[in-house]
């Protein structure tokens, strides 16, 4: 006898999809403790998703043939943001050549070298805080992370370049309603908010592949360090065996770095200093490890925060062959969610687990199969390395700066906001006071 599927709440597909996009965590932990670590949801269009909170099935996914689990597929509707070629929404031997090509750009080393950018970015940004009254901190790390994916990523540096990439780039990764990302009959793609759309990727692209045809035809593209002139460089030296990364391609990737990089980390950073504020002694330990340089304490920050508020709360995996998983018969088509948010606030794998304690991951690396923010496997996050760096360097260099005001508000409630989780109110804090030019001195 075969076995049965998943199970799953009886609600229409539709109101499923509603519930699912307006407050995903409380609906998928209600599902949890109702039907197990395997169940189903169903999305009009999209199909049959199947959530699960069991590590060892997350560990046989995130390993698994690439071929049988499909990730590419699996995230399909973000094509009509980051376009066709992107890195996000292919697979197989398209999705090796194009993440081989990428690797170097993202590896340690090159990684590293962007620090001194990140650096000036974040001194550039908290110079412009106001110091005494609240303000929400969400929107200016967006503004700070959007910066450092221009400058290092894409290596722009003329202001006036810089000015019309900054308004046209969020414009075009805006999704204002899951029914943006439903591919539309071909006929309304002149209407509406398709047409929007369309008009706001054309504009972006335009100056994306400017920024492209110039990096190719600097004469200092050798000495460059960005993560594109990377891109060019390796794409030229596989041309000549027939494997070049042409332009179209080129920029549907820096269009994922931007989406995947950005709003991304913006979010995670935001969610670092709302738990911090909420939590003087923490705060205070923090800001004696950024003047003492104490980076295993500084990550331990980011990886708390990354485990108790993750950025987004599954990653996908579409299934091109039936299987058997947790005695369910799961067919071919549907489209596995392994639940980052579950398990990493399971007191299975973490005593505890709605409270930050950093100290959680001091002198060890963290299970990859109970804290995975990035996902896992072979389509792990490619930038996660930029991402982790980043947010150690921007933490320190914060808290390097100003002095931020401890708080007793309520934590901030989770909004959902496209695919990732941000603050309610936006992580608001207060800068008591910024601290003497001396202490950076003596830091450095």
């Amino acid at each position: 006898m075969a076995s049965a599927p998943p199970p799953g709440p009886p609600l229409p597909a539709a109101i499923q999809a509603g519930l699912i996009w307006l407050d995903p965590i409380r609906f998928v932990d209600t599902c949890h403790r109702r039907y197990g670590d395997v169940f189903a949801i169903r999305i009009p269009v999209i199909g049959t998703l199947v959530f699960l909170a069991n590590p060892e099935h997350i560990r046989m996914v995130a390993r698994g043939d690439p071929a049988i689990f499909h990730a590419g597929e699996a995230a399909a509707p973000l094509a009509q943001v980051v376009g066709r070629h992107s890195l996000l929404v292919i697979d197989d031997d398209k999705h090796r050549r194009s993440r081989s090509l990428m690797l170097p750009a993202f590896h340690g080393d090159a990684v590293r070298r962007q620090i001194a950018e990140m650096i000036a970015i974040t001194a550039e940004e908290v110079a412009r805080w106001p110091v005494g009254e609240p303000f929400p901190l969400y929107p200016r790390m967006q503004r700070l992370t959007l910066e450092v994916i221009l400058r290092t990523v894409i290596g722009v540096h003329d202001r006036h370049r810089l000015a019309a990439l900054r308004a046209a780039l969020p414009p075009m990764m805006e999704i204002g309603s899951p029914v943006e990302l439903i591919p539309p009959p071909e006929a309304l793609l002149r209407f509406g908010m398709w047409r929007r759309r369309a008009q706001r990727r054309a504009a972006a692209v335009e100056l994306l592949n400017d920024e492209i045809h110039r990096c190719r035809a600097d004469p200092q593209l050798e000495q460059r360090t960005d993560a594109l002139a990377m891109l060019v460089r390796s794409g030229s030296s596989t041309a000549s065996a027939g494997e070049p990364m042409p332009d179209d391609e080129l920029v549907d990737q820096l269009v994922t770095l931007l989406l995947a990089g950005h709003d991304t980390t913006a979010t995670a950073l935001s969610w670092a200093f709302e738990r911090l504020t909420r939590h003087p002694e923490l705060l205070a330990r923090t800001a004696h490890a950024a003047a003492d340089g104490d980076e295993a304490w500084l990550d331990a920050v980011c990886r708390e925060s990354l485990r108790i508020r993750p950025v987004v709360f599954e990653f996908g995996r579409k299934l091109t062959a039936d299987l058997q998983l947790g005695g369910y018969h799961l067919p071919a088509g549907v489209i596995l969610a392994p639940s980052i948010n579950l398990v990493q606030h399971s007191s299975r794998y973490y005593p505890d687990p709605d409270s930050f304690q950093p100290q959680r991951f001091l002198g060890q690396r963290p299970d990859p199969a109970v804290w995975l923010p990035f996902g896992g496997g072979v389509r792990r996050c490619l930038g996660a390395t930029f991402a982790q760096v980043e947010m150690r360097t921007v933490l320190r260099e914060i808290l390097l700066r100003v002095e931020l005001a401890a708080t007793t508000a309520p934590d901030e409630p989770v909004r959902a906001r496209h695919v990732t989780m941000v603050p309610r109110q936006g992580a608001v804090v207060t800068v008591r006071r910024r601290i003497a030019a001396a202490r950076l001195a003596t830091a450095s």
